[in-house]
């Protein structure tokens, strides 16, 4: 089993903090980004994936860009979106991005589609937010059917009609590698199992626990649509130092201000140290700490979910550039071989 088990990172591309205090800025931030997923590459990580927001504390807008610019300095890791906010966009288009990425990076792409859980993209390309369900719904419709390699013939309410339309360029493997991401809705889930898709968790929260009955639904219902199996994986959040403490101390401040500015947002009350520590305890979901108690966590929630592949959100706020790096050599050299050991087991 140790073979099939995956190993990957995502970040959201954070503006982060300079030695001085000051944020870098969004160029600064993303040509760190690219170093970052070069490092990745280089520790033996099997993938990298790259979150789309549009808002002034992300400077990631357009992942296919990060991603292209990545596949030029790396060889090996396969490179994705984290995800791609398919309801604000257009699919032939996410279509062609994600095939021109594939091309440049001699097939590495992946797309994670999914709806994400801000809105600024909403109103910012035009779209009415009472339309959340339906765009979605069509959009992945549509997509689903791009990836079949075959001309395309469709029709929706929110955009124009396809007919027998072929899109471009071509991936060499005929198609490309589509995972759903979802939040914690049954819903969601048993939509990727309708389209045939493989299932990406994004457990941010609570339990990983809690998520082992959406696992067990979705292989239902793809034995339920008569579909062949497909692979699960979970994406969390985390951090890695040499040791507990480091790990922990380290990253709270940051975990703390970014949550509550959230908060502030969303109308969440102020972040407090016992649930960070309840989070990063080993029941909860967040994975920080030293690259054993990071493995063992990883391991045993892949086990309880079935899953084969873990991507660690690695990036926390303002976290600052040097840290992230130092987290992602720890994960690639230490962490990943001790949870496919584990994995063995």
């Amino acid at each position: 089993m140790a073979h099939e088990i995956e190993l990957g990172l995502d970040t959201f591309g954070d503006v982060t903090e300079q030695h001085d205090g000051t944020l870098v800025t969004h160029a600064q931030a993303i040509r760190n980004l690219v170093d970052q997923a070069v490092l990745a590459d280089q520790v033996g990580l099997d993938f990298i994936g790259v979150g789309e927001h549009h808002r002034v504390d992300f400077a990631v807008s357009a992942p296919e860009v990060v991603l292209s610019a990545i596949a030029a300095r790396t060889e090996r890791i396969r490179l994705g979106s984290a995800v791609t906010v398919l309801s604000s966009d257009d699919p032939v288009r996410v279509y062609e991005r994600f095939a021109t990425v594939d091309a440049v990076s001699n097939g590495r792409a992946e797309v994670i589609l999914g709806r994400g859980s801000f809105t600024e993209s909403f109103p910012l390309f035009g779209l009415d937010l009472a339309d959340y369900e339906v765009l979605f719904e069509e959009k992945i419709q549509l997509f689903a059917e791009l990836l079949k390699d075959a001309p395309v013939t469709w029709s929706g309410t929110k955009r124009g009609a396809l007919t027998d339309q072929w899109v471009y360029p071509r991936p060499e493997s005929g198609t490309i590698k589509t995972w759903v991401g979802v939040g914690g809705s049954p819903q969601s889930v048993i939509r990727a199992a309708h389209y045939g898709l493989p299932l990406f968790l994004a457990i941010i929260g609570g339990q990983p626990a809690q998520f082992e009955p959406y696992a067990d639904l979705y292989r239902r219902a793809l034995d339920q649509f008569e579909k062949p199996a497909q692979p699960i994986a979970m994406h969390s959040p985390g951090f890695v130092a040499e040791t507990d403490d480091e790990a922990r101390e380290l990253l709270y401040p940051y975990q703390e201000a970014q949550t509550n500015q959230l908060g502030r947002e969303r109308g969440w009350p102020p972040y407090s140290r016992a649930q960070y520590d309840a989070s990063a305890a080993p029941e909860g979901a967040l994975y920080v700490g030293s690259p054993e108690t990071v493995a063992t966590k990883i391991a045993r929630n892949l086990k309880l979910l079935g899953a084969t592949r873990f991507d660690l959100r690695y990036s926390m706020g303002t976290l600052p550039h040097d840290a992230m790096l130092k987290s992602i050599e720890l994960y690639g050299t230490k962490v990943a071989p001790l949870v496919r050991d584990m994995m063995t087991d």
